[in-house]
């Protein structure tokens, strides 16, 4: 194989963490979609192959279901988000943003803040299982 095509990126700018994580697994999801090890290798010959197909499968299913079905707090339409408004600065040729009325959209406020914390979550989560996938590597043959 002399490319990989990750299918998870769209075009465009990533950062290079952003890159190694998605590029990891697309060679899972390739392995298990192209060279189907399931078919292939006795995955039941011993103890460490048993443990490394199961965590083969969980992998593949949390970054191929799980992963892609993560909801934001954001995402609720019902919240009402606050207008961006730009006000002049006196004897300038520059504007300010208007702050929003916090009490109007706390409900926004208060998601924004859920949404960074489940970033933070959803990091650790994605570091973790890349941890994992580097722990099977010696098992992604056929």
């Amino acid at each position: 194989m002399k490319y990989l095509k990750i299918h998870t990126l769209e075009k465009g700018w990533r950062d290079r963490d952003s890159i190694m994580l998605h590029a990891a697994f697309q060679i899972l999801v390739d392995f298990v979609e192209l060279e189907k090890p399931g078919e292939i290798v006795d995955w039941n010959s011993d103890d460490s192959h048993k443990r490394a197909w199961k965590e083969i499968c969980d992998l593949y299913n949390w970054w191929t279901k799980s992963r892609p079905n993560r909801k934001s707090p954001l995402d609720d339409k019902r919240l009402k988000v606050p207008p961006i408004i730009f006000e002049d600065i006196p004897d300038s040729d520059c504007k300010r943003m208007v702050e929003p009325d916090k009490k109007k959209y706390a409900a926004y406020y208060k998601a924004l803040e859920k949404e960074q914390q489940q970033e933070i979550k959803f990091h650790e989560e994605d570091q973790q299982n890349l941890h994992r996938l580097i722990e099977i590597r010696p098992y992604l043959w056929t």
